[in-house]
């Protein structure tokens, strides 16, 4: 491996890849990142992309991003990114507000000429200048006219070339890092093993782009990032959708249960059920169903014939599947309901990410409709959260609904492999009561669960439905009594599973002047934020929900540590609101962003200095 004449040391590094979407930067950058995993460094990543299945070509609405961010400790994609490449000049208007002061840009110049810099917006032929960036570092390498060049022997049409021109910049990229290539190597190999003149042409091109590099380093330095130290074991570079779905594969087999899938494709959710319907050899069942409302009767049903039962997807979907949870409500069945919360409302910003489907999760249902409402707030803890809320939803008798987001949905981090004994086994709360005697709605004095009989069960026999249930018998009843109690048990049962979830944790101090307040998905910049404010001298602590309905049950008692609360939410504030009826006795502050993007850590900083200040 080639050496610049300076290397610089670093703890961690941003580089985002950016181009058309069809320039594969989002191929670009998860190579980019599975390689630096696989260097030892921690990664957090952001792939940003358009909505439009091919954006209009050379526009700043159809530029394809991907931010790797990656070193020690880290927890975020990176507020600012050191080095771009942009593979026209759409792309580096796009971005370039997104540098940091001084670093490098890498340019495809071949793709900036008149016509495409007037498409991105451009009124002068200098975009450095428009931009503002002569104090940075520009590599204006001819990407396109090299990438011909070293591919010139091969019988390849222009646009496969063209295809190919992502790996020049991934190449020169690796050289400025000091990363080995190896490993896309064989990834190039092994995809296109059955095209020998594409294997070649993109192997070709990689190894041409880490030649350029090295031919810059007398004019351009490059990075050193060291390996974190990180706990023995397997790890793989995993997204939160993945994670999820691998987390409830894991909750299949701890409780014996098939797990069944019933769902309808939705960006962002829609790799959950293409993960889970590769894992017939697990005996999963996937049924793709023609709309949403069938996907979750669908899980309904195998719920009842006693399965782990499963839909996912984003918040309009949620809105088609009310009526359907309601049923699982009344029934009393396992059901596990993944939202992947995306932009709202109506189609809105379906690849952008936000925090607006919690009201929906708690209350968009017809009637008094007690469902169990938790959070993931990293991609790689969407596998414990999925495990957990199958557990609770088997265990409790209970719908379940586990939100997550399209930036921990999409983001990838390292995930440690767990050991086969990190997670506790799944009990199915199976009938005892005798053949012939059963009352189905007989409850579990602690949990207050009725007990689960399945479908042909001799002596079993019971009445399923949306209509209200007599408290023992499960017969029919409009007794207004009767309705009262029902009703009153539903929802004691879901507040009895806070005595089964953990209480609430603090990061930073136990006590002090502000508690931030968080859930879900932002909490690696909201972690980060209050780190560095820490270490700054400031009294400031973060509480990260991932149970919401119920609220841990030491709630109360942490927020009267802290003088001040501020909730920070994706949204125009939900849980604020939520907290303000559930824990009524503390003053709220509160800071919401709605942009389809999430925070910034110093966006974050500056709203919690202000408050400590004022």
């Amino acid at each position: 491996m080639g050496k610049s004449s300076k290397v610089i040391e670093v703890e961690k590094l941003a580089v985002r890849f950016s181009g058309d979407s069809g320039d594969g930067m989002q191929l670009t950058g998860t190579l980019f990142s599975h390689t630096s995993a696989i260097y030892g460094n921690d990664i957090s990543t952001f792939p940003d992309y358009p909505a439009d299945i091919r954006a209009p070509q050379g526009t700043i609405g159809g530029v394809s991003g991907f931010q790797v961010h990656f070193g020690k400790s880290v927890s975020t994609p990176g507020d600012f990114t050191d080095v771009l490449v942009a593979m026209n000049p759409a792309a580096l208007r796009a971005n370039a507000k997104f540098m940091k002061s001084g670093g490098t840009i890498i340019l495809d110049g071949d793709s900036f000429d008149d016509k495409s810099l007037k498409k991105a917006g451009y009124t002068t032929n200098d975009p450095i200048a428009e931009d503002k960036l002569n104090g940075f570092n520009i590599i204006q390498a001819p990407i396109t006219t090299l990438t011909k060049e070293s591919v010139a022997y091969l019988s390849l049409d222009h646009k496969s070339v063209l295809r190919s021109k992502n790996m020049f910049a991934l190449g020169v990229v690796y050289w400025l890092f000091n990363r080995p290539i190896e490993h896309t190597q064989s990834f190039i190999r092994k995809k296109f093993g059955k095209k020998p003149q594409i294997m070649a042409a993109n192997l070709k091109v990689l190894q041409a782009g880490f030649n350029y590099g090295e031919n810059l380093q007398l004019v351009t330095p490059s990075y050193h990032i060291s390996p974190s130290e990180i706990r023995k074991g397997v790890y793989r570079n995993l997204n939160g959708n993945k994670a999820t779905a691998w987390g409830l594969l894991l909750a299949a087999e701890k409780s014996g249960l098939q797990l069944f899938l019933g769902s309808y494709p939705i960006t962002p959710a829609t790799e959950i059920m293409q993960e889970l319907a590769l894992r017939k050899d697990l005996g999963v069942k996937v049924v793709q169903a023609e709309d949403e409302i069938a996907g979750v009767c669908t899980a309904i049903g195998a719920s009842f014939a006693g399965s782990l039962a499963v839909t996912s997807t984003s918040g309009p979907g949620l809105a088609l599947k009310s009526e359907a949870i309601g049923l699982a409500v009344m029934a009393e069945l396992p059901l596990v309901v993944i939202d992947v919360q995306r932009g709202g409302p109506s189609t809105g910003l379906p690849t952008k990410t936000e925090q607006s489907d919690l009201f929906q999760a708690l209350y968009g249902r017809s009637g008094e409709s007690p469902a169990v409402v938790m959070a993931a707030s990293t991609p790689v803890n969407c596998f414990d959260y999925a495990f957990y809320a199958a557990k609770i939803s088997v265990e409790h008798m209970v719908p379940v609904i586990l939100l997550s987001d399209g930036f921990i949905a999409n983001g990838t981090q390292q995930w440690r492999v767990p050991d086969e004994d990190d997670f506790p086994a799944i009990i199915p709360p199976y009938t005892h009561q005798k053949p012939g005697e059963f009352m189905p709605y007989l409850r579990d004095d602690e949990k207050l669960n009725r007990d689960w009989a399945l479908p042909g069960m001799e002596g079993y026999e019971h009445r399923i439905g949306g209509l209200e249930k007599d408290a023992l018998t499960g017969a029919i009843s409009h007794d207004p009594a009767n309705h009262q109690l029902m009703t009153n048990t539903r929802q004691a049962k879901v507040d009895r599973i806070a005595q089964s979830i953990p209480e609430l944790e603090v990061a930073g101090d136990a006590e002090g002047d502000l508690l931030v307040v968080g859930w879900g998905g932002t909490y690696g910049h909201l972690l980060t934020a209050v780190n560095e404010l820490n270490e700054a001298g400031q009294k400031v602590a973060l509480a990260q929900f991932n149970y919401i309905m119920p609220l841990p049950r030491n709630t109360a008692d942490v927020f009267a540590r802290y003088k001040k609360i501020l909730v920070c939410e994706l949204n125009m504030g939900q849980f604020v609101g939520y907290l303000r009826m559930k824990q009524p006795d503390f003053v709220y502050s509160q800071y919401n962003k709605v942009q389809g993007q999430p925070f910034t850590v110093e966006e974050l900083k500056s709203e919690f200095v202000k408050l400590l200040e004022n």
